[in-house]
């Protein structure tokens, strides 16, 4: 067997919250009821764990407001900087990422990720385009690195380009 081994992140992946995924699994943040589908080709991202989807897994398509429940946290008013779009989670609760996190969720070489950078107030402060690097770890650390070094950022969302979809958060370390 071919192993592949990537090194520790310099920053964190964050998942979407336990409290966030109870909800999601109810009624996700567009109102809509959640429908539940098992996903016999498997391969899209999950947010809960961060990693793909297993063929056959039951999961669930949600809207969901990343900035929105970071504010609900943090006491931040983003406005019309709170968006809303497709998730892909378990239908049912899990366990999160699992094990030690090694690399960043959903890297994968020549693929184009946003990264929307946001301050304290959710206002957002800038962002880049990233073409993931065949160094992917290296490639996000740099690119966290740059957004981090102004000290007015205080979170980072990483998104697809291809169709917007949020893929994770990274927080300002402490």
């Amino acid at each position: 067997m071919n192993t592949v081994t990537r090194p520790a992140t310099a920053y964190t992946p964050l998942p979407i919250t336990p409290d966030a995924l109870a909800r999601l699994r109810d009624v996700d943040d567009a109102g809509q009821p959640c429908v539940p589908y098992v996903d016999h080709e498997g391969g899209s991202p999950l947010r809960c764990c961060l990693r793909p989807v297993a063929p056959g897994e039951r999961v669930a398509l949600v809207s969901y407001a990343p900035l929105r429940r970071w504010a609900a946290e943090t006491g931040a008013t983003p406005g019309a900087y709170d968006e809303q779009g497709p998730v892909f989670i378990h239908a049912d609760p899990c366990p999160g990422p699992a094990g030690e996190r090694v690399g960043y969720p959903f890297a994968r070489a020549g693929a184009l990720r946003t990264l929307r950078r946001y301050n304290a107030r959710g206002q957002i402060v800038g962002g880049r385009l990233l073409e993931i690097p065949d160094d992917e770890t290296q490639g996000f650390d740099t690119a966290f690195d740059e957004a981090f070094a102004d000290p007015e950022v205080a979170l980072v969302h990483v998104r697809a380009v291809e169709y917007g979809c949020f893929h994770f958060e990274v927080r300002r370390p402490a």
